[in-house]
């Protein structure tokens, strides 16, 4: 059961919470759903052109949204947000002013807060980009994979699993190579899961990774 469903979505309402908040009607609902998948894409492409840290992170954990009738308040959590800030001094005005003109948000307005995540590496999310990078520079993905399990020891992770899909060192066949440090009850719907599927463009072609985070049992 626990390979066949986004372990995510298993645990909604249990140990995980939805990342977009708002209420629409019927007819309305696919276009607030293309308009948080714009928003999203649109802050991940500022940050990317804007911020990476020298491992090639650029460090968005998850992007929260909440929609009112005269306000949208967006919620980045990040684990390098001084990065943001220091290489741009206003760059979350720049980026809320490009979101305005993006979206034309006349009858709303709109809010951007930036909140700063403990242990980073800890996040699946900043850890696959760990990985990505490593990758891209094309350094053996059995290293990449060692150290990141490294960094999660350093955030004292209980237990992580990672694999990644593809042909993996220009291989003809596409092969699944995976690693983990001890065991992840993804059958269990109490155990707090952080999962994350990435994807990475490489010279041999895409790649695909994915990450599975044990944090505790409820």
């Amino acid at each position: 059961m626990g390979q066949k469903i986004n372990p995510l979505g298993f645990r909604l309402g249990t140990t995980q919470g939805y990342h977009s908040l708002w209420f629409s009607k019927p007819k309305s609902y696919s276009k607030g759903l293309q308009e948080d998948q714009k928003i999203g894409d649109c802050i991940k492409n500022y940050v990317q052109k804007n911020m990476r840290t020298s491992s090639g992170v650029e460090g968005i954990a998850r992007i929260e949204i909440k929609k009112k009738i005269d306000l949208i308040q967006v919620i980045i959590f990040m684990g390098f947000p001084k990065l943001l800030i220091e290489s741009r001094p206003h760059g979350i005005e720049e980026l809320q002013m490009t979101l305005q003109k993006e979206f034309n948000c006349v009858n709303r307005k709109l809010n951007i807060v930036v909140t700063r995540i403990e242990k980073p590496y800890g996040n699946p999310n900043i850890l696959a980009e760990f990985i990505a990078g490593q990758l891209k520079n094309r350094v053996s993905f059995r290293k990449a994979m060692k150290k990141a399990i490294e960094l999660t020891e350093q955030v004292d992770t209980k237990v992580i699993q990672i694999q990644i899909v593809g042909r993996i060192n220009g291989k003809e066949i596409a092969r699944v190579e995976w690693i983990r440090e001890g065991k992840v009850p993804l059958q269990i719907i109490r155990a707090k899961i952080n999962y994350c599927s990435y994807t990475v463009q490489t010279v041999y072609g895409l790649l695909g990774i994915r990450i599975w985070n044990f944090l505790d049992e409820e």
